[in-house]
Parts: C-alpha cells; structure tokens; sequence
C-alpha cells in the first residue's frame, strides 16, 4: 500500500494471463471479458474477501501499472458486497459546503464492472467492512498492463 509492504485484509493472488499454469477458469472468465469490452487484458488480481471484516481501503490503481485509455474489470463472484466510489476532486454544494462525490454500488454475484482508466485518475473506490453477515466473494480485477 502506497509503495510499501503491508498486511492486507483480504487473500490475493496475481496471475499473467499468459502464464501456462493458469487456471482454466480464470482464463475463461478473461475469454469473455475481453470479448464484451475489447480491452487486451494482460493480467488477473484476485481478492478473497472472507467475509465482512475483509476490505480494501479507499485507493486508485497506481496508474504507472496500467495502460492509458483501457478500462479495469471486476468480475464479482459471490456474496454481494458494497463498493464506495468517491471523488478525489471536491467541490461547493448549494449551501457553499465542501463536499465529494459518492456512489455505492452492489457488486453482485456474475456482475462485471468496468473502470476507466480516468476514474482511477479522478476517483477512489474501496470495499469497506461491515458487521452484516456476509459469505465469502472473489473480486477478479483484469487489467491492461505495460
């Protein structure tokens, strides 16, 4: 986390996608991916989210680790969980308040959610804990990279 080795809340594992021992079924899920947006994904970030007290703090892709103009995919596989997505840029509300931008967005089972690289520019997103009983969820991040 920001150019340091921490310890995360969450399992992840990173695959090339044209590494020979990846798993079918991630290669599969990168098949299609690919086909619906067009975007030559390169490689794959899996998150493990247990249940509800693992998260990902509020972040951006690093966008030295990823190519200008193609987009981020997350293919949720599991439990719904919430995804907050919050503007970096602030600005003046009708009552002259300095506020940010927020949207939260279930991410549920099969869904596909696509990020700009402009949003990693402008944007943070993150999933947060909570104390709701949740199942477990795979979030399968394919990215375009150098």
């Amino acid at each position: 986390m920001y150019d340091r080795d921490v310890d995360v809340p969450r399992l992840v594992a990173r695959y090339r996608l044209d590494d020979a021992s990846l798993p079918a079924a991630i290669a599969s899920a990168a098949s299609r991916a690919t086909a619906l947006t067009g975007a030559p994904f390169n490689s794959a970030g899996l998150n493990l989210y247990r249940d509800g007290r693992d998260s990902v703090a509020p972040h951006n892709d690093r966008l030295y680790e990823i190519v200008v103009g193609y987009p981020i995919a997350l293919i949720s596989l599991g439990a719904t969980r919430l995804m907050t997505v919050r503007s970096k840029a602030p600005f003046v509300d009708a009552q002259g308040k300095l506020r940010r931008r927020v949207f939260d967005l279930d991410l549920e089972d099969g869904s596909l959610l696509l990020m700009s690289y402009e949003t990693q520019r402008r944007y943070d997103h993150g999933i947060p804990k909570t104390s709701a009983a949740v199942g477990a969820r795979i979030s399968l991040a394919l990215r375009v990279r150098p």
